[in-house]
């Protein structure tokens, strides 16, 4: 049981990236990402808070541990949170929120990615693509929450030392840097896909040293500012660094990052080799960066620098085996849960529980589930956690849905439970992050928990909406459609987080609350409305099943409910979508499905299915019949749907500006 498809990700994966982290933080990136993101943001409403979240999120991008997240950059950010007037409770929530948050987000999730391609069977650049998109929303939304939790306690930043610029010259700025990052990625993109051709086998190596070109002339830009020191949180007194000098001195930290990324989803190399290299080139870094910037300031001890080097490297590979062991051992025990739920039929049991509870409503069938892997992550780190929810709760997902009509793709039910498993990090009684984090404010842990579950109510939303509706998943969308679902959908979950939180431009009054919240639904699921005005699908008698397969379009699916045994001899009545093959004709479609049917007046029943056919694959077998057929049929896109939405949200915003303006007035008359 031990010895099984988990243990063997973690000891050839996730390892590699739980080491790869560790060796990144000891190098001085930890630090370097604190102090980018409070030189960017400390200065606004709240901005310790803001730049928690923004730490936290790049911290994320490497740990393996929401726990370890938490206390890493939570023991510099919670105080600094308290210094501009958060409570201890809701600046420990804060640094909670956006340490689990960090599980969620691509390239490694907690090592949880890794886990995914194994159990989902897609590539890993699936996995990133699908898990992308609400794990951003999700950053923003809690991002806007911190400014409305400043706006409402009338907060100020802390005193910046950066030098005051007009707005148009920072957007500018901004602008600039971005237009020359996005002209720098085509060019090396591009580029190099020019020259592997030419360069052939020589092109590791030519890479290789421009890498360490580049590597040496970030150090010498960075040699031009003073290092980076970690200010003390509880200090009278502190001064933001300057943005420009901070940014600029750790550029080289985001090389490995980049190294990471580019094998990973440019090269697709397998994710232990792109750990791989990217921890030997995070070795390369360490041992070199002292001396090489020592002596670029002139004041090189090259004997002692490298010392220091080896001294560093050596902490980091004992930091991560150690965080290793944990994990582990976590994945060990899973692996023991895992075995014994494929071994004894557990999991047939929670399907169960779990139907006869919900009665065979979806949404409770959703809720009871995410409830059930709330409670069963609950202690468990990361990695063992999404081995168990998935093991445990995606197939009753799977199970139950087809059962009542709710077909989704595979990895839909992945992310959903493990979004809840990751949950438990946050939620009372367990919520090891919010005691953690408890732990360094000073707060009640349970207190900072509901506190943190409060924040999280946009990450919870998350896997009903993208359940759903799988374009939040950007599955079967175009890179245009793409970019108008993470815009419409950003700005719904910042309208829901400003429903959750009863603040926009004002206090909200409970009819601009409900309000909201229909806007958000409705920005997210445009579908549900368009169903009520227009079915989606037409249906067809089953008889007619081969006439309807040859007359809808090819790259369409029929929704097809059937009735059989299932694999223990018991009646089930479960749906299907069947995707339409190639073919001119209908006989040449049921040809390439694989099926073959015999009709009996108005009813249909399975007579043949091809071996290793589509058919086959979707489940059809001998002796089941056909129930009922549903046809797609052409209707207005569904995206029609957003233009009411953000008409009624139009009206909101205008009576919350007018009843600002109105305090804004009383408030000056007073003064």
């Amino acid at each position: 049981m031990f010895f099984g498809i988990a243990l063997g990700v973690s000891t050839s994966f996730v390892f590699l990236f739980v080491l790869f982290g560790a060796l990144l933080d000891k190098a001085g990136a930890g630090n370097y990402f604190i102090k980018v993101a409070f030189s960017m943001l400390g200065h606004m409403r709240g901005g310790p808070a803001k730049a928690a979240v923004v730490a936290s999120g790049m911290t994320g991008l490497i740990s393996g541990s929401s726990i370890a997240n938490t206390v890493t950059t939570g023991t510099f950010t919670i105080p600094m949170m308290k210094r501009v007037g958060f409570s201890s409770e809701k600046a420990g929530a804060v640094e909670v929120s956006s340490s689990v948050n960090g599980q969620i987000m691509p390239p490694v999730m907690g090592a949880a990615a890794f886990l995914m391609v194994e159990y989902v069977g897609i590539p890993y650049v699936e996995v990133i693509k699908h898990a992308f998109l609400p794990a951003v929303i999700s950053y923003i939304a809690l991002i806007y929450i911190v400014h409305l939790e400043a706006l409402k306690a009338n907060m100020k930043g802390l005193p910046s030392s950066n030098p005051v610029r007009p707005l148009l010259n920072k957007v500018i700025g901004f602008m600039t840097g971005i237009i020359l990052l996005m002209v720098l990625s085509f060019a090396v993109y591009y580029g190099l896909g020019w020259l592997k051709p030419i360069l052939g086998d020589a092109t590791p190596w030519v890479v290789s040293i421009a890498l360490a070109i580049v590597y040496v002339a970030l150090l010498k830009v960075g040699s031009n500012y003073p290092e980076l020191e970690l200010d003390d949180p509880n200090s009278d007194v502190i001064k933001l660094p300057q943005t420009r000098p901070t940014v600029m001195v750790g550029l080289h930290y985001i090389l490995p990052v980049i190294v990471l990324v580019w094998c990973l989803m440019v090269e697709r190399l397998s994710p232990g080799l792109s750990a791989f290299w990217a921890t030997v080139f995070m070795i390369f870094i360490m041992l070199t960066q002292r001396p090489i910037i020592a002596f670029f300031r002139g004041r090189s001890q090259f004997g002692a620098d490298v010392k220091e080097g080896i001294y560093d490297l050596w902490n980091g590979l004992v930091t991560g085996a150690r965080n290793m062991i944990g994990i582990g051992i976590a994945t060990a025990t899973a692996g023991i849960v895992v075995g014994a739920v494929s071994q004894t039929g557990v999991g047939l049991v929670l399907a169960d529980v779990v139907e006869v509870l919900a009665m065979g409503n979806l949404m409770l069938i959703l809720l009871l589930t995410a409830l059930l892997s709330l409670v069963l992550g609950m202690g468990l780190p990361t990695t063992a956690n999404y081995i168990v929810v998935s093991a445990l709760m995606a197939p009753v997902v799977v199970m139950l849905g087809q059962q009542n009509g709710l077909l989704v793709p595979l990895i839909a039910v992945h992310l959903f439970v493990f979004y809840f498993g990751i949950m438990a990090d946050v939620t009372p009684p367990v919520g090891l992050a919010s005691f953690a984090a408890a732990a360094v404010s000073g707060g009640d842990p349970l207190r900072t928990g509901f506190q943190a579950f409060y924040y999280s109510l946009r990450t919870a939303a998350l896997p009903f909406l993208f359940i759903f509706n799988t374009d939040l998943l950007l599955i079967n969308v175009s890179f245009i459609q793409g970019i108008m679902v993470f815009i419409v959908a950003t700005i719904a979950m910042l309208i829901f987080a400003a429903a959750t939180q009863g603040y926009m431009l004002t206090r909200n009054r409970w009819y601009e609350t409900i309000l909201l919240l229909l806007i958000a639904f409705t920005l997210f699921r445009p579908g549900y409305w368009m169903d009520k005005i227009h079915d989606p699908y037409q249906l067809v008698p089953p008889a007619q099943f081969s006439e309807a397969l040859g007359s809808v379009e090819d790259g369409s699916y029929l929704r097809v409910q059937i009735a059989g045994e299932d694999d223990f001899g018991d009646p089930m009545t479960t749906f299907r979508l069947v995707p339409v093959p190639s073919g001119s004709t209908a006989e040449e479609r049921m040809e390439n499905l694989g099926l073959e049917l015999y009709i009996d007046g108005d009813r249909a029943f399975v007579d043949m299915v091809a071996f290793g056919s589509l058919a086959s694959d979707l489940g059809f077998d001998f002796d089941q019949e056909i129930i009922e057929v549903s046809a797609p049929v052409d209707r207005w896109a569904k995206e029609w749907m957003w233009i009411p939405g953000f008409m009624l949200f139009g009206v909101v915003y205008l009576m919350q500006k007018r009843r600002r303006t109105k305090q804004e007035n009383l408030q000056t008359a007073a003064a």
